[in-house]
């Protein structure tokens, strides 16, 4: 069964870096779902960056993609939100916003994370690589 792949903002920037082992990791999964909140931290960083319109096309690149796609949050999702929020703040765990956004849309599609940001290490019901 081909793995499917929510893409964190780090990691993407580690691909745009080169950095080794990422581009092959993507390259391996069957679907990579970026979430809207990975893309609107992306854009963020293009806002301020001095190469805000390269960056811009790489990442319009990226999505164009076949098999590439971009997940949106839904009502659905925001039950999952609320769930992850009750656990984090029941475990004394706080964790930025975003992230929480990520790891619902990640548990709603039963996705699995690639991300090396330890927050997501609180949530151990994410499945991550």
């Amino acid at each position: 069964m081909a793995v499917r792949l929510a893409l964190d903002t780090n990691r993407y920037v580690d691909l745009c870096r080169g950095e080794e082992g990422v581009a092959e990791r993507l390259e391996r999964a069957g679907f990579i779902y970026m979430p809207f909140v990975v893309m609107a931290e992306l854009r963020a960083g293009f806002a301020v960056g001095v190469r805000g319109p390269q960056n811009e096309r790489v990442l319009r690149r990226f999505l164009m993609k076949e098999g590439v796609e971009v997940l949106f949050a839904d009502e659905q999702t925001s039950h999952h939100y609320a769930s992850i929020f009750r656990q984090l703040r029941a475990q004394d765990t706080p964790i930025p916003t975003n992230e929480i956004w990520i790891a619902a849309l990640v548990l709603q599609h039963d996705l699995v994370l690639y991300a090396r940001d330890q927050h997501f290490d609180h949530l151990p019901q994410l499945v991550r690589v």
